[in-house]
């Protein structure tokens, strides 16, 4: 979600550095789009790499001597190739690793850094009344699917978080899924379909689901 899209994916930000209380001075953000989580970072830092595999994202990018951005995508083995090359004290993600097509083969690879993490993941009851009222199935991995590849690969706590967000109209609503990147881009209903769930939709508010994992390591009360 960009723009005036992105209410959800700001909190998510700002909750995720909530949770860095050390602060890590070279820092990889994977999926990092345009630049929020660069750009919500209050503290000094050496290094930020921003990977995205979307040049118009990158194009928005914070760009300074401190800040860089590479072109990649965290499904393809060869961006990690090139990122191991580097150093890294901490791997960030918010509002991206949801769309991993193995996301145990991303951790696998996020693991291969040997430096703590902290990422953001929309889970399965994201949108659930919507999937629900027109019969639709998740597109997300369920929170214990989540749970259970972290466990594997990382010393992190881990935490649950529903979000809201209301609309007007469920026009509103509808013309902001259709916008927003939680959705996937992905088109399942016709016209006729999509009228009926407009009329049918109960509430006036779609939910978020979202997983925060954090390594203990960059929380210094841990």
């Amino acid at each position: 979600m960009y723009g005036s899209n992105n209410i959800i994916q700001n909190k998510v930000v700002k909750k995720l550095l909530q949770k860095v209380t050390y602060k890590p001075q070279y820092i990889l953000d994977l999926g990092c789009g345009s630049g929020a989580l660069c750009k919500s970072i209050e503290w000094n830092y050496q290094y930020f790499c921003g990977v995205d595999f979307s040049l118009a994202m990158l194009e928005l990018h914070p760009k300074l001597d401190n800040i860089g951005s590479i072109y990649g995508d965290f499904n393809d083995e060869t961006t990690f190739q090139t990122l191991l090359k580097k150093r890294f004290d901490a791997i960030l993600s918010a509002s991206a690793l949801q769309w991993a097509e193995n996301l145990e083969n991303v951790f696998k690879n996020i693991k291969l850094f040997n430096a703590p993490v902290a990422l953001a993941i929309f889970t399965s009851n994201t949108f659930k009344t919507l999937n629900e009222t027109a019969l639709l199935k998740p597109l997300l991995r369920t929170v214990n699917e989540v749970y259970e590849l972290q466990k594997k690969y990382f010393d992190a706590d881990f935490e649950i978080v529903d979000y809201k967000l209301e609309f007007e109209s469920t026009r509103e609503m509808f013309k902001y899924i259709k916008q927003s990147g939680v959705s996937g881009s992905r088109k399942v209903l016709n016209y006729k379909q999509m009228k009926q769930l407009m009329n049918e939709y109960p509430i006036n508010y779609l939910e978020f689901e979202v997983v925060f994992i954090t390594s203990k390591a960059l929380q210094l009360n841990a």
